[in-house]
């Protein structure tokens, strides 16, 4: 029987919505995916953590709905709520913050403030036109903050499809896509080859997702693609009648890889490609960088973006960080950050090492690096840095000049502090 998958999340539009208590997005979320995703009610405050719900939105494709708590809620729960809500809108794709029909309050203005602030695309809703409909006063102001402005009924279904088509013009004027992860390094006709270990870390039966993408984006190209395991790298090869266009691995077994694959084939692998399609590899390159002048004490930031059951062997949890003090010599304290939680301060880390991200989105990522940045703290991923512990970075960045060209800048900058 053939084996159907949805769309993962990670390569879905995330749509959050936003607004007071009783603002009506629950029934907002509802009416847009016509499914009863959240739970509705005359009480403020019913949606107390984010709802996240996949579905369809033609002509868009696949997205995901995130219905979020009140950011008018009370007490010191309630400040946690709003916390929550505002970390959600540094990630989304698009904020639909809900507003009234009979006035926008201070509280909406800060939403709608703090959106722009971050480069959020949004649009403005002014819900419950049933109980009235908008005076020209407030059209204008909610027009004078340089949104989309539509006017809705989420109860009566009354302005939805206005409310899509919005959606649809911001997604495709405003949003940026994930850039393809193998797709752009060959053309019609190329041979890839893909080396896919079989390890505890791949689902029973199946491929994991960063392989998946990387064969259906060749065979949308029209490329041949040729997958082995890492003890058949050298028997593929040689069996080709012209080198392949480019040979992509799995970080973990790049140095097997790297001595069977001729210096003239360019190699990569599935993390460093993440890294260029879900993130700014050449920053992340840079960054890589400071992993050459680790020392004793420093803090270390693993990120995982999602919260699977952690392996006997982890990538995260165990090898990258068992490798690190194999390579540095250093007595390095190593943290876990889990899921979509990242700390605000991350000034006491020397560095941040991400995970590939195939779970969340290109913008998720951006946010987490731009939020790096700005405290000056550098952020690698966990394919950079197997490159770098096992000798082979300079090597997998040959696909990218510019991020070659970053990591030996900012190496040359690290040596120069260090003598």
């Amino acid at each position: 029987m053939p084996m159907v998958l949805g769309t993962p999340k990670g390569l879905r539009l995330h749509i959050g919505l936003f607004g007071r208590r009783n603002a009506g997005k629950s029934s907002l979320a509802n009416a847009l995916t016509n499914q009863h995703i959240s739970i509705v009610s005359d009480v403020p405050g019913t949606t107390t953590d984010p709802v996240e719900k996949a579905c369809e939105l033609a002509p868009i494709g696949p997205v995901v709905f995130i219905d979020t708590a009140g950011i008018d809620d009370v007490g010191s729960l309630g400040a946690a709520r709003i916390e929550r809500s505002l970390a959600v809108l540094e990630w989304v794709d698009i904020a639909l913050i809900v507003a009234s029909t009979q006035a926008i309050s201070e509280d909406d203005e800060r939403i709608v403030r703090k959106a722009q602030s971050l480069g959020t695309p949004a649009i403005l809703v002014l819900n419950k036109s049933g109980l009235a409909a908008p005076n020209e006063a407030l059209l204008a102001r909610a027009k004078s903050f340089g949104l989309p402005v539509v006017v809705t009924d989420a109860a009566e279904c009354s302005g939805i499809d206005a409310l899509r088509e919005a959606i649809i013009q911001v997604a495709d004027a405003e949003t940026e896509p994930d850039l393809p992860i193998a797709g752009q390094l060959a053309k019609a006709g190329d041979t890839a080859v893909l080396v896919t270990p079989i390890d505890t870390g791949a689902p029973k039966g199946r491929l994991i997702l960063p392989q998946v993408q990387a064969i259906r984006e060749l065979l949308d190209v029209h490329a041949k693609v040729l997958v082995v395991q890492e003890d058949r790298v050298a028997e593929a090869l040689d069996e080709l009648k012209r080198p392949p266009a480019f040979v992509m691995t799995d970080s973990q077994v790049v140095v097997s890889v790297a001595k069977q694959t001729p210096e003239n084939v360019p190699l990569t692998t599935f993390s460093v490609q993440l890294a260029y399609a879900k993130n700014d590899i050449a920053l992340l390159a840079e960054g890589a960088a400071a992993l050459s002048s680790l020392k004793d004490g420093d803090r270390v930031l693993i990120c995982e973006t999602c919260s699977h059951h952690p392996q006997k062997d982890d990538i995260g949890r165990v090898k990258i960080p068992r490798w690190l003090r194999e390579k540095t010599g250093k007595n390095l304290q190593i943290e876990v950050a889990v899921g979509k939680d990242f700390p605000d301060d991350l000034t006491p880390y020397a560095v941040l090492i991400q995970c590939g991200g195939c779970v969340v989105t290109r913008r998720h990522l951006l946010m987490r690096l731009r939020r790096a940045r700005a405290q000056g703290v550098p952020m690698t991923n966990y394919g950079l840095t197997i490159c770098f512990l096992q000798g082979v970075l300079e090597r997998v960045l040959s696909c990218h000049p510019e991020a070659l060209a970053a990591y030996r800048a900012a190496l040359a900058r690290s040596d120069g502090r260090n003598e």
